[in-house]
């Protein structure tokens, strides 16, 4: 995107942007983006892969739902996440590939 470019960004668009990265700016919920990047999970599926404590993990859960990063729905006695936005995914894939690119 040249220099021009970036300031005809619509606003919508910046505010939307600057609060994905506001909520994933903590190191918790990055990582519990990353796993739910591979699609939908349960929540004690998330706390097992992120590796601490329920509590903890549907405390952050429960912010970024609030920013509408995240969706649930019950299924039975289960709760089950997924990220929100396709938009948000694509961030995540380009953060991976910049900050975890793959050993040659």
């Amino acid at each position: 995107m040249s220099e021009s470019n970036l300031f005809e960004m619509k606003e919508d668009n910046i505010v939307k942007a600057s609060k994905a990265l506001k909520a994933m700016g903590h190191p918790l919920r990055l990582k519990i983006l990353c796993v739910l990047s591979g699609g939908e999970l349960p929540v004690m599926d998330i706390v097992a892969k992120v590796g601490t404590t329920q509590s903890n993990v549907s405390q952050h859960i429960d912010i970024l739902r609030e920013k509408g990063i995240l969706s649930s729905r019950r299924d039975g006695s289960k709760i089950l996440c997924q990220v929100a936005d396709k938009e948000i995914i694509n961030l995540l894939h380009a953060m991976q590939s910049t900050f975890c690119p793959a050993e040659l």
